[in-house]
C-alpha cells in the first residue's frame, strides 16, 4: 500500500475535539475504499488539516474524505522515508 498525506483548508477555529470527529468520520467509512487514515493534525489559525493514510490510490483517499464531509483536493504521495 502507498503512503500519502493530503491537506485540507478551511479548518480555521476548528477544536482538537472537532478535528477528532472529522477524523473519526473517516475512520468509520475507510475500509470500504481499502483506505486507513493514521494521523490527522491541525492548525487552526491558518485553518489547514493534515492526513496521513494508506491506501490503494490517491482517488481512494480523495472518495472516502468527500463521503465524510470534508472534501479534499491536494494528495501527495510520499515515495521516499528517511
Amino acid at each position: 500500500m502507498a503512503r500519502y498525506v493530503d491537506v485540507h483548508h478551511g479548518f480555521e477555529g476548528v477544536t482538537a475535539e472537532q478535528l477528532a470527529e472529522a477524523h473519526q468520520a473517516d475512520l468509520d467509512i475507510e475500509g470500504a475504499e481499502g483506505v486507513h487514515f493514521e494521523s490527522a493534525w491541525l492548525d487552526p489559525e491558518l485553518g489547514k488539516v493534515f492526513c496521513l493514510s494508506t491506501g490503494p490510490s490517491k482517488e481512494a483517499i480523495m472518495r472516502v474524505h468527500e463521503k465524510a464531509g470534508h472534501p479534499v483536493t491536494e494528495v501527495y504521495e510520499l515515495t521516499a522515508e528517511v
